[in-house]
């Protein structure tokens, strides 16, 4: 249940608009009674929205005995966001309705080696050609956000890491790219953004401590609490993939050694598999590509193939034992595995984590730990970059808000 309140403050616009879009259709008398608030603040906050335009009356209403009550749902329609996940081989472009439901999809070209001065305008082009695309009309999209792997700077709005975008460390990318479109712009992390993006668009109730995996390139993480993304000091949270795994083990980019996505992300999956030659060659796995080569060693893995599923179960019972601290550390009740390392497969991650978490969750007894698949796992990513917009737009107060181009011009 969600966290009552007893009087109309800033959060309750948040509040009451999350109890929508998770509980939708549902009655005034419903989130008066769910929420704490009086009746009158609850008709003040869902007159408003529906004013907004956020919110909307359903054809269908309830019958109690007396009048009958009206239901509530989130206007779809109301406006729109774009969310880009930018990669080093490729990017991906999702325009989202207010529900979170994918609108339109556009793949581009990632940052790849250019000078990011060049990739921002790109980008930029990018985001036009999408919204023209699609017939969108600007004035109603909230704003754009572009995520991408941490560390990064979210006050700033740049990127600090990783190795494979290291030509943007400390680049202005927020800045840059409010100097090229109209629309509010907002720079975030991709793990933080993908279980937003899954919580938003699965309809996950407020009340829940939510969690996603998010596996790519590196292995990250999120957490959702009372609609919330959790931002620790410094919106860097919940890097699973830095999590050591083996005490004075390889080293990584980020000064640790023995790091998990040194040994389960994919990267380091396919560069174990590419020292076989024999495996190489009987599976024709590409030399250059990390996302292609894994792909086809997950494809092989769930056909059968021992070599293949060996080293994919070997990546998801170390991934199993990082998801097991992460759950005892948060108590989380709900996961979902998102990112392209889950594509093809997913299930092996799922029962080697669901296995892990029923036999040795420290809250087992007080509670199960619900592990699900992403139903759109490449695209994750992008699509909770648009629901940041969003949730930051119908439902302020959650995390920071866009910057716009004039926001940015009195800082200098």
């Amino acid at each position: 249940m969600a966290r009552r309140e007893t009087a109309a403050g800033p959060g309750s616009r948040a509040l009451v608009v999350d109890l929508i879009r998770s509980s939708g259709p549902i009655s005034r008398v419903e989130l008066t009674e769910i929420t704490g608030l009086t009746q009158p603040s609850i008709s003040n906050i869902v007159r408003r929205l529906i004013a907004d335009g956020v919110v909307r009356e359903t054809d269908h209403t309830v019958s109690t005995g007396g009048k009958p009550r009206t239901l509530l749902v989130m206007n779809s329609r109301a406006l729109f966001a774009v969310g880009i996940q930018l990669g080093t081989e490729s990017a991906v472009g999702i325009a989202a309705d207010s529900t979170g439901g994918v609108f339109g999809r556009q793949r581009f070209a990632g940052a790849g080696t250019d000078e990011p001065g060049r990739v921002v305008h790109r980008l930029a082009q990018d985001y036009r050609d999408l919204v023209a695309g699609l017939g969108l009309d600007e004035s109603r999209i909230a704003g754009l956000s572009v995520v991408a792997p941490g560390p990064i700077d979210l006050v700033r709005g740049t990127l600090l890491g990783p190795p494979s975008l290291r030509r943007w460390h400390d680049f202005p990318l927020r800045e840059a790219l409010s100097d090229l479109i109209e629309v509010p712009v907002l720079i975030d992390n991709d793990s933080a953004a993908a279980a937003l993006g899954e919580f938003w668009s699965r309809q996950v109730p407020r009340g829940s401590t939510y969690a996603c995996v998010y596996m790519g390139a590196g292995i990250g993480g999120g957490i959702v609490s009372e609609g919330s993304l959790y931002r620790g000091a410094s919106s860097n949270p919940a890097e699973l993939g830095h999590i050591s795994v083996e005490i004075g083990g390889r080293a990584c980019f980020c000064g640790n050694r023995g790091c998990l996505e040194r040994y389960a992300a994919p990267p380091a999956v396919v560069a174990t598999a590419r020292d076989d030659e024999a495996l190489v060659a009987e599976l024709g796995l590409d030399p250059h590509d990390d996302e292609l080569a894994f792909d086809t060693l997950a494809r092989a893995a769930v056909q059968g193939h021992p070599g293949a599923l060996a080293l994919i179960e070997a990546s998801a019972q170390l991934l199993a034992e990082a998801t097991l601290t992460f759950a005892n550390l948060i108590d989380i009740d709900r996961i979902t595995l998102a990112g392209w390392g889950f594509a093809i497969a997913g299930s092996i991650y799922a029962r080697a984590i669901g296995d892990a978490l029923r036999a040795r969750a420290f809250a087992r007894s007080a509670h199960l730990v619900q592990v699900e698949l992403s139903s759109n796992p490449r695209d994750s990513a992008a699509v909770g970059a648009a629901a940041l917009i969003l949730q930051s737009s119908l439902a302020p107060g959650h995390g920071p808000r866009p910057a716009r181009r004039t926001d940015l011009g009195m800082r200098h």
